[in-house]
């Protein structure tokens, strides 16, 4: 498992900075500006870029890259859903997303404004939706992204964060401990499972809320 980590790492930094961050800041601005998310999930390849990410300097610029990059794609989201907002809805991807999904998306708004721009970018399906569905019920830009600003301010230091430090970890007790890199693994993965069951914790929450209020 060292061996295969050790490896892995080594691939991920060899990539030049700044392409694997450009990669990262472009993953997050498909993912939240063209549904790309419902298929690829962009949190994965942040937290590969992030553990190249080495040198403090480095590390900082990746997450000041992914939020723009978040910021843009949102941007690009809430335009694209104010101007051509029914136009999406309607066509083959629209119809794939679901009628269900798109109404939850815009009652989400209607009933927490602000606070559900926030939230959903935590949220599975609706981190993508919203921006679209913003633009689409008429959102104050402004408003918009006062909201969502620090939400991928607060997401990208956490993924940026666990993925640094999991991977500087693994490098301090690889010469020690032959079995470091099922630390690493297991490191990632509870991170994933807690942010799942936070994902779907708030997911329950916020549709039990809009039960009550229907």
């Amino acid at each position: 498992m060292n061996a295969f980590l050790e490896w892995f790492l080594s691939s991920v930094a060899s990539v030049d900075p700044l392409l694997r961050i450009g990669l990262a800041g472009l993953a997050i601005l498909l993912e939240t500006s063209v549904l790309v998310g419902l298929v690829v999930p962009g949190d994965s390849i942040v937290l590969v870029a992030a553990t190249g990410a080495t040198s403090t300097e480095e590390y900082l610029v990746l997450i000041l890259v992914v939020v723009i990059g978040a910021l843009i794609g949102e941007t690009i989201g809430y335009f694209l859903g104010h101007y051509f907002g029914p136009a999406i809805q309607h066509s083959r991807l629209g119809r794939w997303v679901g009628h269900k999904n798109w109404t939850a998306a815009e009652r989400f708004l209607d009933h927490r404004g602000g606070w559900a721009v926030f939230i959903s970018r935590f949220l599975p399906v609706l981190h993508s939706l919203v921006p679209l569905t913003a633009g689409i019920i008429g959102m104050r830009y402004g408003r918009f992204i006062a909201w969502t600003a620090p939400a991928c301010i607060l997401w990208a230091s956490v993924y940026v964060t666990v993925g640094r430090s999991a991977a500087l970890s693994f490098e301090a007790m690889a010469e020690s401990l032959h079995f470091a890199g099922y630390i690493f693994v297991g490191v990632i993965v509870l991170f994933i499972l807690v942010m799942t069951v936070v994902k779907k914790s708030l997911d329950k929450y916020v549709k039990k809320s809009e039960s009550r209020e229907n």
